[in-house]
């Protein structure tokens, strides 16, 4: 019988909303308004389509500021350059897609707070590769002025690891810490809608109980988008095994405790079993119904890690990469996170109380 149709291994189910440390409100919500889904208006396309607009409004006026490249391919590390030493028309239009952009997020975030999942939200954090550029930072720190101007108690601050880093670090989350004992790290998935990120986490449950100094040991990254043609969802499954067989070999030979366990962040909403009900669409392949279940092809593959059986546990990626955020906002009541990139990700929590901690 095919692992795509057993009960989960780990006898934790995907997508849960009781986590150890915390409780999963929201996740994935995808708000709409005259204009389509407002996350659109907060992404990685979106914040170039603003570097275009102005761009067409200097070129009546002489040569483009920002040269002949195309805005779409223009490097996060050279609008930084641009806003900082580039000329004053540069750096202006930099500049000024950064606010619209604030602008933007600010009108979400207050667009998110009236929903039931994300009332009483003092604390959001901004992940996804917006927060890897001092243009994404700024745009962070714009957006939490205006609020913060227009009267709302809130804290809005960059994710603290790095993007990269963060959606595996959450993985550690996932499972009871107990898990962990006598190990001293574990695999992780990063999936998202231009790449797959693998790498294996060192807990350091030694040096700190509460799992605030994981860290990543190594890390693969496959960059699906710029693939042609567009690889199947057969052929990317098949390409992330291969990278999770070559860590584990990789971490083996480096005598780490690798603990049987794999968790994996994936856009999308993910059920109990392991499906993906919707929100995979910029994935290569179709990931999303019933006949595919990712966590099912992965334990076929790897059934084993060291003398033990593997452990698979999914969750929705933006979840995942709040999850890192953990040893930071342990007594902050409820707290959300934003990923921007190739699309708008989300998730609200509440934390769970700590034992012994006081009222």
């Amino acid at each position: 019988m095919s692992a795509d149709t057993k009960p989960g291994r780990s006898g934790l189910p995907h997508g849960s909303s009781e986590l150890p440390a915390v409780v999963v409100d929201s996740t994935n919500i995808e708000l709409k308004d005259a204009e389509g889904f407002v996350g659109d208006q907060v992404s990685k396309k979106a914040f170039r389509a603003l570097i275009e607009e102005w761009r067409e409004r200097m070129r009546p006026f002489g040569p483009d500021p920002l040269g002949d490249r195309a805005s779409e391919t223009i490097s996060k590390k050279r609008l930084d350059e641009y806003l900082i030493d580039g000329s004053p028309l540069a750096s202006g239009i930099v500049f000024s897609a950064v606010e619209d952009f604030a602008q933007a997020m600010a009108r979400l975030v207050r667009q998110f707070l009236r929903q039931e999942g994300w009332r009483d939200t003092s604390h959001i954090v901004v992940g996804g590769g917006l927060r890897d550029s001092l243009v994404g930072k700024l745009a962070i720190a714009r957006a939490a002025a205006i609020l913060r101007g227009g009267g709302l108690d809130i804290v809005i601050e960059p994710i603290r690891n790095h993007p990269d880093e963060a959606g595996l670090i959450g993985s550690v989350h996932l499972a009871p810490a107990w898990i962990f004992s006598g190990y001293d790290s574990l695999v992780a998935v990063d999936i998202g809608g231009s790449n797959i990120r693998a790498g294996i986490v060192q807990t350091n449950l030694r040096k700190a109980p509460d799992l605030s100094r994981a860290e990543v040991w190594r890390s693969e990254i496959w960059r699906h988008v710029d693939d042609e043609p567009e690889p199947s969802r057969d052929e990317a499954v098949q390409r992330l095994i291969e990278i999770l067989a070559d860590l584990i070999r990789r971490a083996e030979r480096a005598d780490l405790a690798l603990a049987p366990f794999i968790g994996i962040g994936c856009p999308g909403r993910i059920e109990p079993d392991g499906t993906i009900d919707r929100g995979g669409q910029n994935l290569p392949g179709d990931w999303e119904g019933e006949d595919f279940k990712l966590p099912g092809r992965i334990l076929d593959a790897i059934p084993r890690i060291g003398d033990h059986e593997t452990m698979v546990v999914m969750h929705n990626d933006a979840v995942v990469q709040g999850l890192s955020e953990i040893p930071h906002l342990r007594d902050v009541p409820r707290w959300g996170i934003l990923t921007v990139g190739t699309g708008l990700g989300n998730a609200r929590f509440s934390s769970r109380k700590r034992p012994g901690a006081s009222d």
